[in-house]
Formats: structure tokens, C-alpha cells, sequence
């Protein structure tokens, strides 16, 4: 790479492929959460997330280029964190609080890569490309907050549901003593 507009490419390349993979995760996610406002922002993120695959088709097309993935490895690794809790036997109330965590890791990797774009397509002075990048960043902060939102809710529920179980499984570890009458 030899100067600053090549890295912009490479790193849009990047993020191309990284909302690419989380279009195909998002439904996964959805249908693993049990709380309705949890499955309902997955989704309403799944549509936002379409629109920022098209928007940063837009940021080639005023970069003069063909919009292409370069596979982002930091995407499929976060994913793969969803996946695994996805497939996680747990309390559904304890794998909303960490299929929200895993969300809000994707979230801050975007925030980061937008705002970088955004800082350095302000350098090339590519307006329209700043304006594009700005609003996709807003929108993924927006996203990481209603995550902090329903995270409040669902976290006080998923300790309550370890709280009874141990609960439970202490009652179990009392046993009277045998032998004495």
C-alpha cells in the first residue's frame, strides 16, 4: 500500500465483507433469543444492516471502484462467539444476556471501523463518502445502546435464574445426618 486512499479501500473492502457476515448471522440470532424485544431488534438490526451493505456499495461507487469482500476475520471470529452461544445449552434468559454481549463486541468493532473510514475519508475529502460513513456509525451506536437497554432487564434475569438454581441445589446438599435418632 502506498498511501492513504489505498488502506480507505482496503479496510471498506473489509467491512464490506464484515456487515456481508453478520446479514447471514443476524437471523440466526434472532431465532435463538427468547425475549421478543431481543429477537425484534435482531431484527429490525438485520434491515439496518442490508442498508449498510448498500451504503458502502455507495462509498466504492464515489471511490470509483467495483465493490468487492476482502474476508474480515475479525467479523467471523465475533460471529463465531454468537454461534457458540447460540448452541450453548443455557437458561433462555442467560443466553439473551450472552447473545447480547456477543452483539455489543460486533457493535464496537463496527463503531471502530466506521469511525475510522469516516476520519479517513474526511482526509481524502470525499464528503459524500463521510456523510454515508456517519450515518452508519450513528446508527450502530444507536444499536449498542438499545443492547445496554435491554441488557439491563435481561441480566437482572439471568442472575435471578442462577440465584435460584443455586438455591435449589443447596436445598439438595442438606441432607440429614444418618445413623442418630
Amino acid at each position: 500500500m502506498k498511501n492513504l486512499n489505498e488502506l480507505f479501500l482496503e479496510e471498506l473492502a473489509d467491512l464490506y465483507s464484515a456487515e456481508q457476515q453478520l446479514v447471514k448471522a443476524l437471523p440466526k440470532m434472532a431465532k435463538a433469543a427468547s425475549s421478543d424485544e431481543l429477537r425484534e431488534g435482531f431484527e429490525m438490526h438485520l434491515e439496518q444492516t442490508e442498508e449498510h451493505v448498500r451504503r458502502l456499495e455507495q462509498v466504492f461507487e464515489i471511490f470509483g471502484e467495483k465493490a468487492k469482500a476482502k474476508k474480515c476475520e475479525a467479523m467471523a471470529g465475533l460471529i463465531e462467539e454468537g454461534k457458540n452461544m447460540i448452541e450453548e445449552d443455557a437458561d433462555p434468559a442467560v443466553k439473551d444476556a450472552g447473545l447480547i454481549a456477543a452483539a455489543q463486541k460486533v457493535e464496537h468493532y463496527e463503531i471502530a471501523s466506521y469511525g475510522t473510514l469516516r476520519t479517513w475519508a474526511e482526509l481524502l475529502e470525499k464528503d459524500e463518502a463521510v456523510s454515508l460513513l456517519e450515518e452508519t456509525e450513528s446508527e450502530e451506536k444507536e444499536t449498542d445502546e438499545k443492547l445496554t437497554e435491554l441488557s439491563e432487564s435481561i441480566n437482572v434475569e439471568a442472575n435471578q435464574g442462577g440465584e435460584e438454581e443455586e438455591e435449589t441445589s443447596s436445598r439438595r446438599s442438606v441432607r440429614p445426618k444418618a445413623g442418630k435418632r
